[in-house]
């Protein structure tokens, strides 16, 4: 009971830190808000003094932001959550309509992303069903390209192709249920990619488990066999899922606004844009709310799901020391991707060629030109410089803080559906707020949130893993804490959440190449691919290859990290017996050095 009221307290507390952070906004950075707020209402109007003044006692800005954090505090208990600085309507109504619209494209995109998980994982389930993996792995190229697709690209595409070309589906605004099918494919896609890698990544080990071998003997049919092993690796997914629905809420903001749909992310970032506090705050309290009670319902699906084998020490370990699978496919997709990088080093970048507008690939420029005449090969080979060592340096980072915060559950877990709320536009906002403008803000804004999914997926393996049998009969023997981390804990946990931090290697480019996409990232005339792709997507359809080449780069990233990450395995301790002068063997060594330690 004490544990449960200390992290309630730490939950209030981050919340409420975010949220008069926010409200702090404009102070942080040094902005005059009533500025702010006449340049979005009317950027046409001259910012006189007087005009300042009326904008700053209608706002009651000359009061100081404590007192207007108060007033906005005050009235939450009754439902009011203020007015709008730009245009006076009730904020409380405008969220709650703007969160009922993301729920339900999230939830059409979680269908989406549902079915293509069941696709990236058909072979293995098909596979273990019959007994035919046999430590056999999947490459998961073409899944790891698909995660590593801009979800603004393919909603920018899907707008075109099938909006505009061929008048399948509406392209633009949120009317009815067709309106939701291209925005929910483009959030999907991505999502199904990551979540069925996740889940293929567990199934060789249900199927390696006791109760599979019993089942098949006893004659039931595979596809019962496999619908038992997605129940039995779903339960370590869940927190990562609850995650996703509100990752897909408040990062959904360059698909919102490419299909001009009223969410909450797309308010969000206005809000936060036009430094509107009172909608901005209201939109984070919402995030924060829907985090909470995902978890919740997260936290509670595991226990139907587990029943009382998580209580009583009864699992079996998913996830067990293994050798590490060889494969040509890292040195296929390495190959293919230095091929496309390392030429256009040896070219400028910024060399402008007007009368080369817009030009397909050719010899003299293989990849095209962009809408300067500036050489594309030039500019994706110098710009993956940039992109993939930014993008390694803060996988790298949160796989540290990943791990060592998901260790410790009680003190991360409030904090990881804190950060998880925060979309990275805001994020970079309130970097750029604190720190300033500059190279590394877009960065930072990432690194700050990226780390909250490898750390839920660790305390969730974590939870799982303390409750398996080998661990509770080592634990029954005298070993501490300690060696338990050391020998049976981390061995199982790495890899996993290795593999799913480089999984999320594109994910990180994404979100930076999001922040180019809105304006918040590396500024021109910069060639991160990021950039690259917000500069060209205006001509995507007149001229497709100046975004396939960066969007095809990043796709052999992230399946180039996908197919690596296959290899990333626990070394195997060998189990050396030695025979006593009676002929008897003795304890393997592992298990001789448990009791020494213990």
């Amino acid at each position: 009971m004490r544990h449960r009221v200390a992290t309630l307290l730490w939950r209030i507390l981050l919340a409420s830190a975010l949220v008069c952070g926010i409200g702090l906004l404009p102070w942080l950075s040094r902005t005059d808000p009533a500025l702010t707020v006449l340049k979005a209402r009317s950027a046409d109007r001259d910012p006189t003094p007087r005009v300042l003044a009326d904008i700053r006692a209608q706002l009651g800005l000359d009061e100081g932001p404590l007192h207007l954090l108060g007033q906005w505090l005050g009235g939450l208990p009754r439902g009011d959550a203020g007015r709008s600085w730009l245009n006076g309507a009730e904020v409380t109504p405008a969220v709650v309509q703007a969160l009922g619209v993301s729920l339900l494209l999230v939830a059409v995109a979680l269908v989406v992303a549902a079915a293509t998980a069941a696709l990236v994982c058909a072979r293995t389930l098909w596979l273990g069903a019959h007994r035919g993996l046999d430590g056999r792995r999947t490459g998961g190229g073409a899944s790891a390209m698909l995660a590593a697709l801009p979800e603004f690209l393919t909603a920018s595409v899907l707008a075109t192709v099938i909006g505009v070309q061929l008048g399948w589906l509406p392209a633009l605004g949120w009317y009815g249920p067709r309106w939701t099918v291209l925005p929910a494919l483009a959030l999907g896609l991505p999502a199904g990619a990551v979540l069925g890698r996740l889940l293929d990544d567990l199934l060789p080990g249900a199927f390696a488990e006791p109760w599979a071998q019993a089942a098949e003997a006893r004659g039931l049919r595979g596809r019962s066999i496999a619908a038992k092993a997605v129940r039995r690796c779903v339960p370590a997914l869940l927190p990562n899922l609850g995650l996703f629905v509100v990752g897909l809420t408040a990062g959904s903001v360059a698909v919102e606004q490419i299909y001009d749909i009223p969410g909450l992310g797309r308010t969000t970032l206005q809000a936060a844009l036009a430094q509107d506090l009172p909608v901005l705050q209201a939109g984070t309290l919402a995030l924060l709310l829907l985090a909470v009670t995902a978890t919740a319902l997260a936290a509670l699906a595991v226990r139907l799901l587990v029943g009382p084998a998580l209580r009583d020490g009864a699992l079996d370990s998913l996830h067990r020391p293994g050798r590490s699978t060889r494969s040509a496919l890292p040195l296929v997709y390495g190959g293919l991707l230095t091929a496309a990088v390392a030429p256009g080093l040896l070219r400028d970048p910024l060399a402008l060629d007007t009368e080369a507008r817009l030009q397909p690939p050719s010899w003299a420029h293989p990849f095209g030109t962009d809408a300067l005449g500036r050489d594309l090969l030039a500019r994706v080979g110098h710009g993956a410089l940039d992109t993939l060592l930014v993008a390694l340096a803060i996988s790298v980072t949160a796989l540290v803080v990943g791990v060592l915060l998901g260790l410790l559950p009680r003190l991360s877990g409030p904090l990881v559906d804190t950060v998880n709320a925060v979309p990275p536009v805001l994020a970079a906002l309130l970097v750029t707020a604190v720190a300033g403008s500059g190279a590394g803000t877009p960065a930072i804004a990432v690194a700050t949130v990226s780390w909250a999914a490898l750390a839920a997926h660790t305390s969730s393996l974590l939870r799982q893993e303390q409750a398996t049998l080998h661990v509770t009969a080592t634990r029954g023997l005298g070993a501490s804490r300690w060696y338990l981390l050391r020998h049976e804990l981390l061995p199982a946990i790495l890899p996993p959440v290795t593999r799913h931090a480089l999984l999320r290697l594109p994910g990180v480019a994404l979100a930076l190449a999001s922040l180019g996409f809105l304006g918040l990232g590396t500024q021109p005339p910069s060639p991160e691919w990021g950039l690259l792709l917000a500069e060209n997507q205006p001509y995507a359809e007149r001229a497709p290859w100046a975004v396939l080449a960066p969007a095809a780069a990043l796709a052999l990233l992230g399946a180039l990290a996908v197919s690596s990450a296959g290899g990333v395995r626990w070394p195997r301790r060998r189990a050396r017996r030695r025979t006593t002068t009676a002929g008897r063997s003795e304890l393997p060594l592992r298990a001789r050095d448990m009791v020494e330690a213990g």
